[in-house]
């Protein structure tokens, strides 16, 4: 980078330089990880006092952007967050893509599993046995539903773990759930459907998509027994997308009541599209069955492997009613000809042979460690805070009831200390409490405790109001026993 001392005002230099550095680092010239000039070689370099530099590091220091390493030198650690305000639903959809493209010291974002536990050596071995059993006929387009093969390793592993009995003919293959609400976002309005009921909070990716295919969505409000299915009649919606075994963000699992109530109302017409999000990573409850088990005619069901294994797989499986078939495979068809065959051929070996169980046990003993990391370190630093969704799945949400802050504040603040974390508010429709989403899937033990450490630094600088309530929530008067968790 280039720096010309003489357009520093006379008495801001110390100012001008730390100000010049900080942009230089926003946009990418000194990037996370880069190692800023000695203090005695840039002073050369401008001719100034050593002293001047050495303070404006400082200043950096101070605000989370450098560090200084001993003999390492100063180090740059993270990036200041995008300056875009997240106010309405597509700039929020941008600010969550830019979010995860910044670089940062820690990242504690929700839907990120353990990518460092990825099995190599297993799919390296099953890649091997499936090329070598390959024909040349192998390698021409595939069948846009789905290799043969994957579609019955995939009904085997869901009769397996989800307790759905389905034929291998019923499952189409695709690039994530993604992918799958896209299609059934194409297909249900070509059959007349316009408004499709969403839970509130929820997913603001899966509602994104659903607008994407130009359909109207409209919260239904969730509570500590899930989906409101009252307020899911009175909407008006034709269909209702939801995470029933594990809502995402709150972490509630749909209760005995309400799972009858949306049956009879599937039942009676309404369709239920099933986002069988975190299904497998439980920890302190037993299994819920999944809705199309129950209901196949009134279900469409998705699911992947992007928490399992890795999101970069694209690979997920659509399970719809038997009118909604031959439409999504045609949909399939003309989005991508298929996905491609040989990563299918993979997953389908790993399946059948047990590895997936395997992998799926391992990495369960290691987020159960993490969450109960997270959970010590929420107790220690946010003590007031109310922690939801601790039985299951990769992500903590917490709240912080009458704190008189914005959430998206918080996150930012983090963020400038080099730590991400998702604001509640970005997957609210509707007004409600202060939070954040935090994963633990994807840091060690060390770096989740920092990160919640960072998080209390951050929460400790916040401007706010609210006095003596904030004060509560911080945990100068927090409830008996610590931080209060629902596990959901």
């Amino acid at each position: 980078m280039q720096l010309d001392i003489g357009e520093a005002p006379q008495g801001s230099r110390t100012e001008w330089l730390a100000g010049r550095l900080r942009a230089a680092i926003a946009d990418g010239t000194l990037p996370v990880g880069s190692r800023l000039p000695a203090s005695r070689v840039l002073a050369a370099e401008l001719r100034v006092s050593r002293g001047l530099v050495t303070e404006a590091y400082q200043r950096l220091a101070e605000t989370g952007q450098v560090t200084g390493r001993g003999r390492g030198g100063t180090v740059v650690v993270a990036a200041p967050p995008p300056a875009a305000a997240p106010s309405a639903a597509p700039e929020r959809g941008g600010l969550v893509d830019a979010l995860r493209a910044v670089p940062c010291r820690i990242d504690l974002s929700p839907g990120v599993p353990d990518l460092t536990a990825f099995p190599r050596t297993a799919w390296l071995q099953a890649e091997r046995r499936v090329l070598a059993a390959l024909t040349p006929a192998d390698f021409g387009y595939g069948n846009p539903q789905g290799a043969p093969a994957l579609r019955a390793a995939v009904a085997g592993w869901l009769a397996r773990n989800r307790g759905i009995r389905a034929d291998p003919d019923e499952v189409v293959i695709v690039a994530g759930v993604a992918q799958a609400l896209g299609l059934l976002a194409h297909v249900l309005r070509e059959d007349g459907v316009r408004r499709v009921a969403v839970e509130d909070p929820g997913s603001l990716g899966a509602r994104q998509q659903l607008e994407y295919g130009r359909l109207e969505t409209v919260p239904v409000p969730v509570d500590e027994a899930g989906l409101d299915v009252t307020a899911l009649r009175a909407s008006g919606a034709d269909a209702v997308l939801m995470t029933p075994a594990h809502q995402f963000p709150t972490g509630v699992v749909l209760d005995g009541e309400r799972r009858r109530d949306l049956l009879g109302w599937a039942a009676s017409g309404g369709l239920v599209v099933e986002d069988d999000y975190d299904a497998e990573h439980r920890y302190d409850r037993a299994p819920v069955p999944a809705l199309r088990a129950l209901l196949p005619e009134g279900v469409c069901y998705a699911g992947s492997v992007s928490k399992l294994l890795a999101p970069a797989l694209r690979l997920g499986w659509l399970l719809v009613p038997p009118r909604l078939r031959d439409p999504v495979i045609a949909a399939k068809r003309y989005a991508d000809l298929g996905n491609p065959v040989l990563a299918q051929l993979v997953l389908a070996r790993l399946m059948d042979s047990g590895e997936l169980e395997r992998h799926l046990r391992f990495v369960r003993r290691r987020h159960r460690r993490r969450r109960d990391a997270m959970l010590r370190a929420l107790a220690d630093r946010l003590p007031g805070a109310r922690v939801h969704g601790a039985a299951a799945g990769l992500h903590l949400m917490v709240t912080f009831d009458g704190a008189g802050f914005e959430d998206t504040d918080l996150a930012a603040a983090a963020l400038a200390l080099g730590v991400k974390a998702h604001p509640l508010s970005w997957h609210r429709m509707r007004p409600g409490p202060p939070g954040l989403i935090l994963g633990y899937a994807a840091g060690s033990v060390g770096e989740i405790e920092e990160g919640i450490a960072t998080l209390g630094t951050a929460l400790d600088a916040l401007p706010r109001t609210g006095g003596q309530v904030f004060r509560e929530v911080r945990g100068e008067k927090q409830p008996p026993g610590g931080s209060r968790v629902v596990r959901g």
